[in-house]
């Protein structure tokens, strides 16, 4: 790309967007750039980047809402909440590593436009969910914004929930507000070791469901679980189920988990190794993965998700289980035919698939996620005319041609 811009100014990014519409020229949009190898590659004669958007720009602890600009980094949101007993709902994870940027730290405006969650996504809902307002810049090189700084706000149209998860195809989000939530005392750990995945999922189902406030469940495969140091002792697979809150109450709680589930092989975590096993999960670290290997992320069912991992071993790829099952990690070859395994998974489970990372020919020849039905189709073709209607952000990131 011959011009690369990152302004410091919301209105500078507007007028990029709009000197690129003049000339008709498509624009890549990124932040870090820590997911460009997410979905598929974008063929752009410049490109606009958040980065030098930051600075937290609101923070109310008592009102349990922070904003920041879209540059901001992750790392920094979450040490300011950290002073303040506070977090991040959804956990997001860092996947730079992953996505083969380990030097670039990720931003809050790159976790909202991917709506990437962690394992707090099955008990307290998605990134997408815990946005209450955002500030953005159309195709048009339109600054808009939605929702506000307040729990409680009625603004009509939600395009908080629109764009975030949108790839930068909508629009370039330049401020976000989120909100937040106090920080456990203390988080521990079940340990489930030696069940098969179906029964592994079955024990994380009846954790889901029990009454003691369950916040993450996993099942990891032998080899994944020995990539994670506090769990490569079991030597075993490993189902995993989270309690935070108080010290005492979680204390109290996984020992009645245990008995509840009434596996005589089931052990406890202590906080601080709790923390770094869920860390690694977050982060996908029990992912085995080559350098040169492709991954994908599946959604289905949570009871589906064996089945899934199943299918996927049978075509030569390796993952684990997260969400409660309902998350398959995948990795395996970079090619047409183990990504059309992942996809014929995907269907069979009435699932859904992204491909996180691969390279760039197998990124443009694939559906790097599920074709929309005709109906939804002609939706978001509408939708991207009216921000974008000269197809100049993102072009082809998510569907080719939109």
């Amino acid at each position: 790309m011959s011009d690369t811009a990152a302004p410091s100014q919301e209105t500078a990014i507007a007028a990029a967007i709009a000197d690129a519409v003049a000339v008709a020229e498509p624009v890549l949009v990124c932040g870090n750039a820590t997911k460009a190898a997410m979905l598929r590659p974008v063929q752009a004669a410049r490109s606009v980047s958040t980065r030098g958007l930051t600075g937290i720009t609101l923070y109310a602890p008592k009102e349990l809402v922070i904003s920041a600009r879209a540059g901001t980094p992750v790392a920094e949101l979450e040490a300011t909440l950290a002073e303040q007993g506070q977090r991040m709902i959804s956990e997001p994870p860092d996947l730079a590593g992953l996505l083969h940027a380990p030097d670039r730290p990720q931003t809050i405006g790159g976790i909202v436009a991917t709506n990437l969650s962690g394992p707090r996504r099955v008990a307290w809902g998605a990134t997408r969910d815990h946005v209450l307002g955002l500030r953005a810049v159309t195709g048009w090189g339109q600054v808009i914004h939605s929702g506000g700084r307040v729990l409680k706000n009625v603004t009509g149209l939600d395009l908080c929930k629109l764009l975030s998860g949108s790839h930068g195809t909508l629009g370039i989000v330049t401020e976000v507000t989120l909100k937040v939530l106090p920080a456990p005392e203390a988080t521990g750990t079940l340990v489930l070791p030696g069940l098969d995945p179906t029964a592994g999922v079955a024990a994380l189902a009846a954790g889901l469901g029990s009454p003691f406030g369950v916040s993450a469940a996993a099942w990891l495969p032998r080899q994944a679980a020995s990539r994670v140091g506090e769990l490569a002792a079991f030597d075993r697979s490993v189902g995993l189920l989270r309690i935070e809150d108080f010290a005492r109450s979680v204390a109290y709680r996984v020992e009645k988990l245990r008995d509840a589930l009434a596996l005589p092989q089931a052990e406890i975590l202590d906080d601080p190794a709790s923390r770094s096993v869920w860390r690694a999960v977050r982060d996908a670290v029990p992912l085995i993965a080559g350098p040169d290997d492709a991954v994908w992320r599946v959604s289905v069912r949570p009871s589906v998700g064996p089945h899934v991992l199943d299918a996927a071993a049978k075509a030569g790829l390796g993952g684990y289980l997260d969400w409660g099952g309902g998350l398959v990690w995948l990795a395996g070859p970079a090619e047409a035919a183990a990504h059309d395994a992942v996809e014929a998974a995907a269907r069979a489970a009435h699932g859904t698939w992204m491909m996180l990372r691969a390279p760039d020919a197998l990124r443009t020849a694939v559906h790097v996620v599920p074709p929309e039905p005709p109906p939804l189709a002609a939706i978001a073709r509408r939708v991207k005319a009216a921000l974008d209607p000269h197809g100049v952000l993102n072009p082809g990131r998510i569907y080719a041609g939109l």
